[in-house]
C-alpha cells in the first residue's frame, strides 16, 4: 500500500512569464491512477505560520503570505507568487510533515509535492518558495517525533537552501549527491556533499551510493529519513546533467528504501525535480518512483517478519 499525501491545491495555473508548470503535480496523481497501484491518498493541512517562521525570515514569510514578494526575489524564485502559488507553498511543507508522520506509522510514505531545497532564509530560489524539507525536519525534531533526521537529497541539483538553513545542527544531517556543474553555481556546504561529473551513469552512481549511504546511516544513526527523490538525474531530463536510465532510477530508489528498512528507519519521500517537454512522461517517472519505494518497503517488511 502506497500512502501518498496530495492536495488539489498542489496544482496551480502557470504563472505569467515563467516556463515552470504546476500541472505536473496533477499528472503524477493521474499516473498513479493509471498504474493501478494500491494507494491511500491523504490530504495535508497548511503548515502553520509559526513553523515556517522558525526556519525562514518572518519578513520574507510575510511577503509571501501578503503576495508582496519584491521583483528581485520573484526573479530568483522563477515565477510570481500569486494567491494560488502562496497556498500551495504553505500546503507543501504540511505535506512533507504529514508524509513523515505517516512514514513513522507505516515505514514509508510520499509527499506528491515538496523537495523545495533551494529556498533560503529570506528568499525563494530555483522554483522553490519555502523549504519544506527544513521546515518539516525542524518541526519533527522540536515536537519529539524524531531525535536525529537524515535529509538525503538525490535530486540532480545541490540542496543549497536546505544546507544553509540547517547548517550547524547536530541533530539533522544533510547529504546531497548532485551534478557538480549544475545549478546552483554557488554551492552551500551540506553536512556531506558529493558533486558528480557530467554524464555520470548507472554503474558509477549506484556504486557511490553503496559506498556512502550505509556509512552515513550507521555513523549518524538517524531515526527518520526525509528523501528528496527528484527524478532529474535521468538521462533525458531537460535540466539534468547526469545519465541515469529508468533502470538506474529504479535501482537507486529501491536501494535507499532497502537500506532504511534494514535498519528499521522510517522514510518519507518528496517529489523533487523532474523536467521535460513531455510532462506526462516526467509524471510517470515520479509515480513509478513512489510505487517502487512502496513495493520495496513492503518487501522489506516481509523479509523481516
Amino acid at each position: 500500500m502506497l500512502h501518498v499525501v496530495h492536495h488539489p491545491a498542489y496544482v496551480s495555473p502557470a504563472t505569467p512569464g515563467s516556463r515552470f508548470r504546476f500541472d505536473k503535480y496533477g499528472l503524477v496523481m493521474e499516473a498513479l491512477r493509471e498504474s493501478g497501484a494500491s494507494c491511500h491518498v491523504h490530504e495535508p493541512q497548511p503548515m502553520p505560520r509559526d513553523w515556517i517562521e522558525a526556519v525562514h525570515d518572518p519578513a520574507y514569510v510575510n511577503e509571501v503570505l501578503t503576495l508582496s514578494v519584491p521583483p528581485e526575489k520573484t526573479r530568483r524564485i522563477g515565477f510570481p507568487v500569486t494567491e494560488r502559488v502562496m497556498r500551495r507553498s504553505i500546503l507543501s511543507p504540511g505535506g512533507t510533515w504529514a508524509a513523515a508522520k505517516l512514514a513513522i506509522r507505516h515505514g514509508y510514505a510520499a509527499n506528491a509535492a515538496g523537495g523545495s531545497h533551494h529556498a533560503l532564509a529570506d528568499t525563494g530560489a530555483g522554483y522553490c518558495v519555502f523549504n519544506d524539507l527544513a521546515i518539516a525536519a525542524n518541526r519533527l525534531v522540536a515536537e519529539g517525533d524524531a531525535a536525529r533526521i537524515l535529509i538525503l537529497d538525490l535530486d540532480v541539483h545541490q540542496g543549497d537552501g536546505t544546507a544553509s538553513l540547517l547548517a550547524g545542527r547536530s541533530d539533522i544531517f544533510t547529504l546531497s549527491v548532485h551534478a557538480e556543474k549544475n545549478f546552483p553555481v554557488r554551492k552551500a556546504r551540506s553536512t556531506l556533499d558529493i558533486g558528480l561529473e557530467d554524464g555520470t551513469g548507472d554503474s558509477a552512481y549506484l556504486a557511490l551510493l553503496a559506498d556512502i549511504v550505509p556509512r552515513v546511516l550507521d555513523d549518524f544513526a538517524p531515526d527518520l529519513i526525509l528523501y528528496q527523490a527528484g527524478v532529474d538525474p535521468h538521462e533525458e531530463d531537460r535540466l539534468g546533467r547526469l545519465a541515469l536510465t529508468d533502470a538506474g532510477l529504479d535501482a537507486r530508489d529501491r536501494y535507499v528504501v532497502r537500506q532504511a528498512r534494514e535498519r528499521d528507519v522510517p522514510l518519507a519521500s518528496t517529489l523533487g525535480g523532474g523536467y521535460g517537454e513531455d510532462r506526462m512522461r516526467v509524471a510517470r517517472r515520479h509515480a513509478d518512483s513512489m510505487i517502487r519505494m512502496a513495493e520495496e518497503a513492503v518487501s522489506a517488511a516481509y523479509r523481516q517478519a
